[in-house]
Formats: C-alpha cells, sequence, structure tokens
C-alpha cells in the first residue's frame, strides 16, 4: 500500500508540478491583496484588515460596521479548540486585523482610535476621524506581507534593520526579546522541537490541522481559507491525493527535521510577550506582531511562526523559566530572515465576514 500510494503522490506532484500555474487562484490572489484607491468605503478597509496574520487562516473575525465606526469581533465557529483551547490565538489574529485597519485607515486620511470592548461578546473598536493627513509607512506592506514557511538564508540582519524592526514593534503592554546567538535559536530549537512532538503524539491535533489544510487550488478556492499547501511550500496535489499522502509522511520525525531547518536558517527569533494573559493584552500582541511583520516586509525580510513552544502548556512553562518572563506567557515565537516568497494565501470575500445587526 505504501509502494503504491507513493507511486500514486508521484504521478499526481508530476502531473500539477510543485507548485504549477495556479490560474484562478492566482487572479484571485491578486484581486485580494491590491492596494486601496481613494476615498475608500469601511468596507474596503476591512479588505486590507482580513489581509492580517492569524492561526490556520482561519481568519476568526467578524465586522460590524456604523457609519465611522469598526468592531472586529471573534467567530468562535472558527475557533481552533485543539491548538488554542483559551482562544490566545484567536484574539491576536483580533490584534493583527485592527492593525491592518489602523494602518490602512491613517493612509486614507483617518485617525483611528481604538479600544477593546469588555463585555458579553469582547472584541475590538476602532473609531474613525476624519484628520487630512495621508501618511502610514507601513501601508505599501499590507497585500505582501505573508507567514512564508521556507528555509532562509541565514544571513545577519543589519543593526539599522533590527533597530527598525523593534521600533515597529513597540506597544503598550508588550515586551519583544530578539535572539540571534546560535545557542540561544539551538535552546528555543529545543523547546519548538518539544512542543511538536507532544502536538504529533495527539491524534486530536492531527485531526484538526487536517481539517484547515487546502492540498489543490480548486479546494482553496472553495473555502477561501485554510492553509494551501504551496503557501507552505509543499506540493500541490488533488485533494484525496493529498489527504492520503499527508497521513502516510506528516511524522514526528519529518517535522522535526523541517523545523530544524528553518531554526537553523534563520536569522534570528523573535518572542512577543504581553504583561498580562487576557483579551486584551493577546490583542495588543497581535498589534505588536502586525507591525513587525509589516516592517520586515518594507526590508524584505520574511517572518513565520514557530508557536508549538508555546502551544503545549508544559513546555511553554518550561520555555517561560528560560527566557525569565515569570509569570508572563510568551505569546509568539517568530522567526525572521530572508528567502524568496511563497504563493499568497487566500481570504473570504468581505462580504462573508461583514454582519449586520437589527
Amino acid at each position: 500500500m505504501l509502494i503504491s500510494g507513493l507511486a500514486v503522490g508521484a504521478a499526481g506532484a508530476t502531473g500539477y508540478g510543485l507548485w504549477p500555474k495556479l490560474g484562478r487562484y492566482e487572479e484571485t490572489v491578486a484581486q485580494q491583496r491590491t492596494l486601496l484607491s481613494t476615498n475608500p468605503a469601511l468596507s474596503d478597509l476591512v479588505g486590507m484588515a482580513i489581509l492580517a496574520a492569524n492561526g490556520h487562516n482561519t481568519q476568526p473575525w467578524r465586522f460590524y460596521l456604523d457609519e465611522q465606526r469598526v468592531q472586529i469581533l471573534p467567530d468562535f465557529s472558527r475557533r481552533t479548540a485543539v491548538v488554542d483551547p483559551d482562544d490566545h490565538h484567536l484574539f491576536v489574529s483580533l490584534g493583527c486585523a485592527a492593525e491592518n485597519l489602523k494602518v490602512a485607515a491613517t493612509q486614507h486620511g483617518f485617525e483611528p482610535r481604538l479600544r477593546f470592548i469588555d463585555s458579553h461578546e469582547p472584541g475590538l473598536e476602532i473609531s474613525l476621524d476624519p484628520n487630512g493627513i495621508k501618511t502610514s509607512p507601513l501601508y505599501p506592506a499590507i497585500p505582501l506581507r505573508q507567514s512564508t514557511r521556507s528555509v532562509y538564508d541565514g544571513a545577519p540582519i543589519s543593526a539599522e534593520d533590527l533597530q527598525r524592526l523593534k521600533d515597529a514593534a513597540r506597544q503598550d503592554g508588550v515586551s519583544m526579546l530578539v535572539f540571534e546567538d546560535r545557542a540561544d535559536l539551538e535552546t528555543i530549537l529545543e523547546a519548538v522541537i518539544a512542543g511538536n512532538s507532544a502536538q504529533m503524539d495527539d491524534p486530536a491535533f492531527i485531526s484538526e490541522l487536517l481539517s484547515w489544510l487546502r492540498f489543490s487550488p480548486d479546494q482553496a478556492l472553495k473555502t477561501g481559507d485554510g492553509l494551501f499547501t504551496a503557501s507552505s511550500g509543499n506540493p500541490v496535489l488533488p485533494s484525496w491525493i493529498g489527504e492520503r499522502m499527508f497521513k502516510a509522511f506528516f511524522t514526528k520525525q519529518s517535522e522535526n527535521d523541517k523545523y530544524r531547518d528553518h531554526v537553523r536558517s534563520s536569522s534570528g527569533i523573535a518572542i512577543f510577550i504581553g504583561d498580562e494573559q487576557t483579551p486584551e493584552h493577546w490583542a495588543r500582541v497581535g498589534q505588536s506582531f502586525q507591525r513587525f511583520a509589516l516592517q520586515a516586509t518594507l526590508l524584505g525580510i520574511r517572518t513565520a511562526h514557530l508557536n508549538q513552544a508555546i502551544e503545549v502548556p508544559t513546555v511553554r512553562t518550561q520555555f517561560a523559566s528560560w527566557l525569565g518572563a515569570g509569570a508572563r506567557r510568551p505569546d509568539l515565537v517568530v522567526r525572521f530572515g530572508r528567502a524568496p516568497t511563497l504563493p499568497m494565501s487566500l481570504r473570504r470575500p468581505v462580504s462573508d465576514v461583514i454582519i449586520q445587526r437589527a
């Protein structure tokens, strides 16, 4: 059966190519990742917000528009209960979307004011006051930012560029630690492998991950979400072959080897730590990271998450101790370096994420 699977997989890979001409997929991506024209509507700003980073590309958000006000609310139907049982990643994702919206609004003559809604339906509210000033240096990076899950070139980042990343990430209530020393990166790698190994031993984790994988362009276009294999540097295959190949070859050893290559080829790793373990501070972490990622994009620096080290509670506790974080929780582990881009991921139509209220 294994030999037969390899033969079928090889035939499928040959027919589709590693990243073939993706046709309508690429056209849809290009339409979604276009900067706005002048005088955008609120729904246009939402189109920029949803290009933000988010866990598993689940896009766990809903938007309510009211004159010059936008509320970003959680969509708990899109939560990932296994990898994110307390909705930490979900609220980080909301913060990322809020920051994109703020950057886009600033570029188009608004002064955005953000507050956290702490009620029966927690979320973020952004008031947009027209001020006529149109300047937002990070704005051009919004459609270009991606999580580039590939081997990087390992070259160091200049002190000037590293300082720009640190400046971009400044956020009240959030600290960012940067590690470039190879010994430190190896210690972080040990935590990543420990977390990944625990996750790979959990059938529920594997099942949840598989439910968000998209193996073919048609499958990705149908859902408009999830992890398209080409966006992770993996071959494009028909869905029925992809699922069988995944189950056969997605192993603890292969994943750990991949993360060894990813960490050791990175220029450094940034770790984001919120002052408190609350949805509001998780959203602030998202804001900080999104600006970091946008600035990195402008500098030709790629980023990708290594959150296995913080997603398994026992590993996270030990990792926090090594970081000297005390009672604070490490929120994000992000590697950075230079590499070519990969195919971009899709988003659902803006109309699908805007809600109406009676």
